[in-house]
């Protein structure tokens, strides 16, 4: 499939600052075991010509299973399919993490560009752009801090979190975060709320970008996927 530039999807973030307020007023902080002050501080130090960058708690500090239900879309609070109970064993792959429990990742871009593109086609394409695809912590993660970046028809995927089975191949589903219609196990109740879910590997969604970012804070490589 050919290669397009990545698309412009959301106003600049927040602050730094404004992030950690933010991730304090949710209760993140408390998740994550980090002090507020120092929450307040990273940002502070870190928000010194970071652009424009996202703030992000360590994965193994906050899982998804916890982000999730932080979200919110009107008045309707973000959950995680029924089917995913494993979704805190999607691990980053072939992504590079800090070893912090605290870090920054810059340039996030949605991926509209790539709708209708299978996991498989386009993590790839991400890698010739010289971009990183965004760990579904991560894209939690934005969505708390910009709520309208997830919008019906416009939503993404967060290939950079795999599942490894125990017999060491990964797991055919990818993770992504959507808007619920409301239907089969997610209840009418869940009608517009946000959404933690998966696709398939090798399948298409017209309504499914690829978020990505231009990179993060230096860290160890968490090993060969």
């Amino acid at each position: 499939m050919p290669v397009t530039p990545p698309s412009v999807t959301a106003a600049p973030l927040p602050s730094l600052v404004a992030q950690a307020e933010r991730l304090i007023d949710l209760g993140v902080h408390e998740l994550a075991g980090i002090p507020a002050d120092r929450l307040r501080a990273f940002a502070t130090d870190a928000g010194r010509g970071s652009g424009d960058a996202l703030l992000a708690v360590h994965p193994e500090r906050v899982p998804a299973s916890a982000l999730a239900p932080l979200l919110r879309r009107d008045g309707k609070p973000g959950f995680v399919v029924t089917d995913m109970p494993d979704v805190d064993r999607f691990d980053p792959c072939a992504v590079e993490l800090p070893d912090t429990p605290l870090y920054l990742v810059t340039g996030p871009d949605r991926g509209d560009h790539m709708a209708n593109w299978s996991p498989e086609e386009a993590l790839p394409a991400l890698t010739q752009q010289d971009r990183t695809p965004l760990l579904l912590t991560e894209g939690i993660h934005w969505v708390l801090q910009q709520p309208a970046i997830l919008e019906r028809n416009r939503c993404f995927m967060t290939i950079g979190s795999r599942l490894r089975k125990a017999n060491g191949a990964l797991d055919a589903r990818t993770p992504a975060i959507w808007i619920s219609n409301g239907t089969g196990r997610d209840g009418r109740e869940r009608r517009n709320a946000p959404k933690v879910g998966w696709c398939w590997w090798g399948n298409r969604h017209t309504w499914l970008g690829f978020a990505s970012a231009t990179g993060r804070g230096h860290g160890p490589a968490t090993g060969p996927c």
